[in-house]
């Protein structure tokens, strides 16, 4: 019993950190960190992708303001000094992609939002990661979740984002998709010093059974 007990921890070890690593041979675009959030093709669709993550940990803060650029500029700085010691155990850490935005859907251009910025942790950091010494710097668990993808190459602009997210909603309302309206999220693979090539996403989570085409 002690040694199917040892078995079972191990293997569920290695399944943590196995969603949370290297994933250099299995994409062509999440390769700017030394560990990337991995995924499960569930299926394509017409104009989205299905994957499937499993649950996982990450390091959060929330700005407002009527302008998504200025609020993710300030989230950044306070994530960027908790992973480069700004923390209780002094502890720096590899920064992963992708890089999670948390968008609220239907507010107006004449109001300001809560925009919520999120780090995923490297699997060294999963299970016990250092306390934040900022207040406003949070941690987040994400569960084991489908999720509805769109992915789009430039930059992440504000503009370009709402777009993409109205793009994959539009795709998802044609098959009668259903998904979390409250929010979505803008997801980021790239540091702002890459140029060409770059990779962003736009994701809404699935409700219920995801929606694949059906196959003969």
């Amino acid at each position: 019993m002690i040694c199917l007990t040892g078995a079972i921890v191990l293997l569920l070890g290695l399944t943590v950190e196995g969603r949370i690593g290297d994933s250099k041979s299995e994409s062509s675009y999440c390769t700017e960190t030394k560990e990337c959030l991995l995924f499960d093709l569930v299926c394509e669709g017409d104009g989205y992708e299905v994957r499937h993550y499993d649950a996982a940990k990450w390091v959060s803060t929330e700005e407002q303001s009527y302008f998504t650029e200025v609020a993710i500029s300030r989230a950044f700085k306070k994530l960027y000094k908790y992973i480069t010691g700004e923390n209780e155990a002094g502890a720096k850490i590899n920064m992963t992609a992708p890089v999670l935005i948390k968008v609220k859907e239907d507010v107006s251009i004449w109001d300001s939002s809560v925009y919520v910025l999120n780090f995923l942790l490297p699997s060294d950091f999963q299970a016990n990661p250092p306390k934040p010494t900022d207040p406003s710097v949070y941690f987040t668990d994400t569960p084991d979740m489908n999720v509805y993808v769109k992915s789009y190459g430039g930059w992440m602009m504000s503009v370009v984002s709402k777009i993409k997210a109205q793009q994959l909603k539009t795709s998802l309302d044609k098959v009668q998709a259903s998904y979390e309206t409250e929010y979505h999220y803008d997801v980021g693979y790239n540091s702002p010093m890459k140029i060409l090539n770059r990779h962003n996403e736009a994701w809404y989570i699935v409700k219920g059974e995801p929606v694949c085409p059906k196959t003969e």
